[in-house]
């Protein structure tokens, strides 16, 4: 008779331990970066960028690539900043950019 509801014990122990990993791994940001390229990226291979999660230990731009992968750079160096306003003047409609 103990060893079924030893049993249930476990299995009640193992749900919540489940529970409880899943409600702490759902608070914490998506996209982190953790390493970061550090020469320029060609402004053609770019289609767009969002900036990390101010949650992230470490502020980065992710790249959006056209091959469909996502780079992290460091948004305080002067070529990302430069790229950045070029893509916000393209996705602007009537602003032109003189890159």
């Amino acid at each position: 008779m103990a060893s079924p509801r030893l049993a249930l014990s476990v299995v009640v122990l193992l749900l919540a331990a489940v529970a409880m990993t899943e409600a702490l791994r759902g608070a914490g940001p998506k996209k982190c970066c953790h390493q970061f390229k550090k020469g320029p990226v060609p402004k053609g291979l770019v289609t767009g960028y969002f900036k990390t999660s101010q949650i992230c230990s470490k502020a980065g731009i992710m790249l959006k690539m056209v091959t469909g992968r996502q780079l992290c750079v460091r948004p305080s160096d002067p070529w990302v900043q430069k790229l950045v306003s070029y893509l916000d003047a393209k996705s602007t409609p009537g602003k032109m950019s003189n890159l």
